[in-house]
């Protein structure tokens, strides 16, 4: 298990992803309270706002654990920060061995992310030149910045989900609706889409090295497959859910709310165990049930094909039935210059995600080559702390 200047890079290239599509959706709100679009402006706040929240009220539950386990006593001044959105951009810079030390290196969000920058770069730059290093002492700072990176790439990986596709399908029916798009809203199209594609690779490449029983995910031609995959089969529903919206905006909400009643179901039913507390494990499901409305990823570490296949089976036969009736609706509702190759994109990138999928799970997962029963991180003793081991997305 390593942590390489190429990791290094990809944490950067993730954080420069985050940073960018947050300011860029501050600005398209900004612009469309100018141009007195209200319901827009504060609906691209909402979701930025409900983002957030979540994401800071695992990130405190996690500070306290980690307090917890290092048998330290939780402080005020940590939930004061994460209730003023201060609680995600670094992770601590040392396991917490004083209350003082934790306090000057865990204390705001944007610490979080400093921390994974600055102590990635020692491990990857510094230990990876000077051979006289004390081998215990770079073990446990691998160990400890490989967790840190994680729980970066978790949280980040949330809130991409529960920000950016919601603004996504916004922002894209705005797009359709007028039929123009400024610069600004053109980029944080195309923003939001990078971020939650290097979101959802950047974690499962993260999650994979944080647990020791796992198969790296190595190479280009998987994690290019991966992303390809994910991407593609997540543009299509976007674009159908925004296709139904123009037909019937309450209907498209009663399917929203439908699929993710079915998805924190199923989380409900496999028993997740991710959180310690009942509050924050309901909180974890319903988060799981939300992403699952746009793809599909293994929350408990068991075999995926079956459920998987239900999953896209029943996502390629919605896709169709929106398709159907929108083109049984009057062109009249919709810009026809847009219709036609709309429609034609949204069956390309489904059949050619699906495409991907087959290949990478066929040809590319890390599981290939491993006579293994499934991916049974529940049954499994890790050997170090690591809240990771109960959750897993192929």
């Amino acid at each position: 298990m390593k942590y390489t200047k190429c990791n290094f890079m990809m944490s950067v290239f993730g954080i420069i992803i985050y940073i960018t599509d947050l300011i860029m959706d501050i600005c398209v709100s900004i612009r469309f309270f100018h141009e007195r679009q209200y319901v827009s402006g504060v609906l691209i706040l909402s979701f930025m706002l409900f983002g957030t929240v979540v994401v800071q009220c695992f990130s405190y539950t996690w500070f306290k654990d980690d307090l917890k386990t290092a048998g330290q006593e939780s402080q005020h001044s940590f939930l004061l920060l994460h209730c003023l959105q201060g609680g995600v951009f670094a992770r601590e810079t040392k396991r917490i061995e004083r209350s003082l030390e934790a306090f000057q290196k865990q204390n705001s969000k944007y610490l979080r992310y400093w921390f994974a920058l600055k102590k990635g770069y020692q491990v990857a730059f510094k230990y990876g030149s000077n051979n006289t290093n004390n081998a215990m002492e770079e073990q446990s700072d691998l160990h400890e910045v490989i967790d840190r990176v994680t729980d970066l790439s978790m949280l980040r990986l949330f809130e991409t989900y529960l920000e950016g596709c919601p603004q996504l399908i916004l922002q894209l029916y705005i797009f359709l609706e007028h039929g123009e798009v400024n610069f600004i809203q053109s980029s944080a199209i195309v923003t939001s889409c990078c971020a939650i594609s290097v979101a959802t690779v950047d974690f499962q490449i993260a999650l994979r090295k944080s647990l020791p029983d796992k198969n790296l995910l190595n190479g280009v031609c998987p994690r290019i497959t991966y992303l390809l995959y994910k991407f593609l089969t997540l543009a299509s529903w976007l674009l159908s859910v925004v296709l139904l919206l123009f037909v019937d905006i309450n209907i498209t909400l009663f399917l929203l709310l439908f699929l993710w009643l079915i998805g924190l179901i199923w989380a409900i039913k496999n028993q997740t165990q991710f959180c310690n507390s009942r509050g924050m494990e309901f909180l974890y499901r319903m988060v799981v049930g939300f992403i699952f409305v746009f793809t599909f990823f293994n929350i408990k570490g068991q075999h995926t094909r079956c459920p998987m296949s239900c999953y896209y089976s029943v996502r390629a036969l919605a896709t169709l039935g929106i398709l159907f009736v929108f083109w049984t609706y009057p062109l009249s509702i919709f810009s026809s210059d847009y219709f036609i190759p709309i429609s034609v994109f949204i069956i390309l990138t489904l059949l050619f995600g699906i495409t991907f999928l087959i290949t990478y799970y066929g040809n590319c997962h890390p599981n290939i080559n491993k006579d293994t029963k499934g991916d049974e991180i529940d049954g499994i003793s890790v050997q170090r702390h690591c809240r990771m081991r109960y959750f897993l997305m192929e």
